[in-house]
């Protein structure tokens, strides 16, 4: 399959979870990836298994330096990007606002908000030179509205700012053929997932709560409309949020 023929992307966060099933979607529709990861023994290991068309790099997402050194060995490996997916993120802190370190506070919206504006803020500069792009910005259900029952202030103001920062600078870059769009899982099977609900009677009564469809989702749905996002076949659609949730926030 080819959807993303000829396409260089970069995917945060690209060594597990959702991350690694968009990588390995985008590698089977033809396009060259550049998987980030603080795991550098699973992406490693993961570039090994895809071939030539994966390319990895240890990656802060927090830090600015990193952040030009990605783009920078982007460039040299592959060329210009036509496709960043910001995915890398934390799930924690649980924990109500009283109770709610300042530190832990700004180390979630650090990690899953600033991290988000700095790809775009690095990334667009070489999409201009690519001649067009698509940033893809992994948010949540908790960034459409927070669930009963995860009080979890950090986690939901940085998701709700992903929504937001995707809308502006889906505005900002629309005359250079520049789209940015959100994408907002509900419960998704991943390891995160896993180290925040570790029994499968938890998960079954979670779904059975708050899913319509009474599921979980696989991180392969969510990396299908990661690929969907990423090729031409969105051309059209910019500056929105999609839900991938089983109807969480519907209802």
């Amino acid at each position: 399959m080819s959807r993303l023929k000829d396409k260089v992307a970069i995917v945060t966060g690209g060594a597990q979870g959702i991350g690694e099933a968009t990588v390995r979607a985008f590698i089977a529709e033809g396009a060259s990836v550049v998987l980030t990861d603080l795991n550098e023994k699973k992406g490693v290991e993961l570039v090994k298994e895809l071939g030539q068309n994966a390319f990895f790099i240890k990656h802060d997402v927090s830090n600015t330096e990193d952040w030009e050194r990605v783009i920078s060995q982007t460039e040299a490996q592959f060329g210009y990007v036509n496709v960043l997916v910001n995915n890398a993120g934390i799930f924690g802190p649980v924990a109500k606002v009283v109770d709610l370190d300042k530190k832990d506070y700004l180390n979630a919206i650090n990690i899953n908000q600033n991290s988000v504006f700095y790809g775009m803020k690095y990334t667009v500069p070489s999409m201009l030179n690519a001649g067009k792009g698509s940033i893809v910005n992994l948010s949540s259900m908790a960034g459409i509205a927070a669930v009963n029952g995860f009080p979890s202030v950090a986690y939901v103001s940085a998701k709700f700012a992903v929504r937001g920062m995707s809308k502006a600078v889906a505005v900002e870059y629309a005359d250079n053929n520049i789209r940015v769009n959100s994408v907002h899982p509900g419960f998704i099977k991943t390891p995160m997932s896993a180290a925040a609900f570790t029994e499968d009677d938890v998960m079954k009564e979670l779904a059975s709560k708050y899913v319509p469809l009474k599921r979980w989702s696989e991180a392969s749905e969510v990396a299908s409309l990661n690929v969907f996002l990423a090729s031409d076949e969105s051309a059209y659609i910019t500056g929105t949020e999609l839900i991938i949730d089983g109807g969480v926030t519907a209802s």
